[in-house]
């Protein structure tokens, strides 16, 4: 039996499955069956795999392509040996078929908004200094009163941050840095000063600011070049006419961090106050004016309007953020 022939059992499944990171109920408004499959083999290069994850027949939703690229009037897939390509048609189609997808949550949110309840995704990417404590706390504050929003979070440097952004893969983001500020519109701005982290037992432990050419007797863990706190720390380093090799380099700043503390290395990274960044190392001020200066942005694509969802978030966080009170400069006699 032709695994189509029961649509309305059928259709469920697939919107179940479709998008099913990103999106943490099943939608209300149906979208077109059609945009659904074609959506699917878009994503998995394949038709048979795509059949494979909406639990459908490969004949079937192969027959689904053909009736689509008939209608619109031209090949929307490349047929190759190992899946499918998107022909120049087909990628005018997809940008369409996922703008349409993308507005029918924005609908249902304002419906829901309408009705009193906020529901939807949010998703924002963000530097990982803020993933230890200010981010999961503002999650779990705002879903206390708005259960009917899901979350997705990516974690990455600021250029690939940006870059999310501007293609609208995430409603906002939280950064250091803003390399193309005139495609931004920033929402909030805290104080997010890059600090040196040591061991409790390290020589440098119970002073409360230091500058990095105090640092320089010590072994570095530093961020690799993909992050916001190497780009900062080079530029400080070159003011202050010093030069320093790393003993351990890396783009996790947990890494860093767990190897600080076995030892009398000395690593940094952005501070906003919380225990829970620092967790068993101790947070040192850094005084020189690069570090002491930094900050942290949330932004959105300027002239988007954000989902519901995102606009109501993007308020609390800006208000968490706001609230976060950091020491930023001190005095190194």
């Amino acid at each position: 039996m032709d695994t189509l022939k029961k649509p309305k059992k059928r259709l469920a499944e697939i919107r179940m499955v479709h998008d099913r990171a990103l999106r943490p109920h099943e939608p209300r408004i149906r979208p077109s069956d059609n945009h659904l499959y074609f959506d699917a083999v878009a994503r998995h290069g394949s038709i048979r795999k795509a059949a494979e994850s909406l639990h459908i027949a490969s004949s079937a939703l192969n027959r689904r392509i053909l009736d689509l690229e008939e209608e619109v009037g031209s090949p929307l897939f490349e047929r190759q040996p190992r899946g499918v390509r998107l022909t120049a048609a087909g990628e005018v189609l997809l940008n369409y078929v996922r703008w349409s997808l993308k507005e029918l949550r924005k609908v249902e949110a304002q419906i829901d908004q309408l009705e009193g309840e906020v529901r939807g995704n949010v998703r924002i990417a963000v530097a990982e200094s803020v993933t230890p404590d200010l981010l999961p706390s503002a999650v779990a504050d705002y879903q206390s009163s708005h259960p009917g929003v899901g979350f997705h979070v990516t974690v990455d440097g600021p250029e690939m941050l940006v870059a999310s952004l501007l293609r609208d893969s995430v409603d906002m983001i939280l950064t250091h840095d803003l390399p193309q500020p005139t495609a931004l519109s920033i929402l909030s701005v805290a104080d997010h000063p890059l600090c040196g982290l040591v061991a409790p037992d390290h020589p440098l432990a119970k002073r409360r600011g230091v500058s990095l050419r105090d640092c320089i007797s010590f072994p570095w863990a530093m961020p690799d070049h993909t992050l916001a706190a190497r780009q900062l720390l080079d530029l400080a380093l070159k003011e202050a006419s010093l030069s320093v090799r790393p003993a351990l380099e890396s783009n996790s700043i947990e890494t860093l961090k767990s190897f600080t503390r076995l030892g009398n290395a000395i690593c940094f990274c952005f501070h906003l106050g919380s225990k829970a960044e620092t967790h068993g190392l101790v947070p040192v001020l850094l005084s020189d004016v690069r570090c002491a200066d930094a900050r942290l942005y949330l932004a959105a694509r300027r002239g988007r309007v954000l989902p519901v969802a995102a606009a109501s978030f993007a308020e609390e966080l800006s208000d968490a953020l706001q609230k976060r009170v950091v020491p930023v400069r001190v005095s190194v006699a």
